[in-house]
């Protein structure tokens, strides 16, 4: 693997832990902490504390990170600002008369893949315009189409969504594996808890987890575009344009295959037939479970 041995022994050890010694533990509170008549599979038994203890890791481990390089790039945007102000009064020299230089010594080869990279880049205003202006589309146009799904809740969506997607980046750049449908689970937690299982959160947990999933996936990907493109000094202005064209295509592509396939079989997504979309059913049981847990917990604070 190309990963480091750190992220390698890491995860050895997670599994480790997690399948030889957490997992056996909580399997024997069976009837204690939860029902005794459960599957494995449920999200109200043995599998709650599987996914819900990954996404406390993985997203903590992520914020960190994100809190980590924000400090660090608030530092040294005040560390630029001292020693321009510093150097229009004085001259850096060293001890011995000689000028004397702060930067480090970088390879052929990474200098001009740095000079490469950065002398094309995407200005800030097109790529801050453009997301406010996808973000807008999609709060005026889902709603349309989701009537439970207010604008609201879009709004909020938009604005975590690049924290989450700066998370899911970093993971997938240590790791070359993308958690984006992990991220996307707290998307149904939180949104369709907020709308209440009486007033459509299942679908209200669907969509956000389509915008979510749309945002954070896609910038994991795009990262890995613009490391190929670093790599191998090809402009990353070509490669965000490719994928504006693949993702563009794939907007009339996909529905269009979609709905050749619910023509052609009547009974596509269900289950015992050819094609029963499994991953539907997972997720809507996840949703399913998740906001009857909440309302239930609600609901039981309300009454007491």
């Amino acid at each position: 693997m190309i990963c480091p041995y750190i992220v390698n022994v890491s995860v050895l050890l997670g599994g480790i832990l997690s399948w030889g010694l957490m997992w056996p533990l909580i399997a024997k509170k069976k009837g204690s902490w939860y029902p005794a008549n459960l599957e494995d599979s449920s999200l109200h038994g043995l599998q709650a504390y599987r996914v819900f203890i990954s996404i406390a890791l993985i997203l903590g481990d992520g914020l960190y990170n994100f809190i980590k390089v924000l400090i660090r790039t608030i530092a040294g945007f005040i560390s630029m600002v001292q020693v321009q102000q510093n150097s229009k009064s004085m001259l850096p020299v060293s001890d011995n008369g000689s000028s004397m230089s702060s930067t480090e010594a970088v390879s052929f080869d990474d200098e001009r893949r740095i000079e490469n990279f950065l002398k094309d880049q995407i200005p800030k205003s097109v790529a801050y315009g453009g997301y406010v202006a996808v973000a807008a589309i999609s709060i005026g146009t889902l709603p349309q189409i989701f009537l439970q799904l207010k604008w609201y809740y879009i709004l909020v969506a938009c604005v975590v969504a690049p924290v989450l997607a700066f998370c899911n980046a970093y993971g997938s750049g240590l790791t070359d594996w993308s958690l984006a449908s992990t991220y996307d689970k707290l998307a149904i937690f939180v949104f369709g808890a907020w709308a209440g299982l009486s007033h459509g959160g299942v679908l209200v947990g669907l969509a956000t987890y389509g915008v979510m999933m749309s945002i954070v996936s896609t910038t994991s990907d795009l990262m890995q575009d613009f490391k190929t493109g670093y790599l191998t000094l090809a402009s990353p202005r070509s490669m965000f344009i490719s994928q504006v064209i693949g993702t563009g295509m794939g907007c009339v592509i996909g529905p269009c295959i979609f709905w050749l396939f619910y023509k052609a079989f009547g009974d596509i997504g269900e289950s015992g037939t050819e094609y029963p979309a499994p991953y539907a059913i997972v997720v809507l049981n996840d949703v399913l479970v998740q906001i009857s847990l909440i309302s239930c917990d609600v609901l039981g604070n309300d009454t007491s």
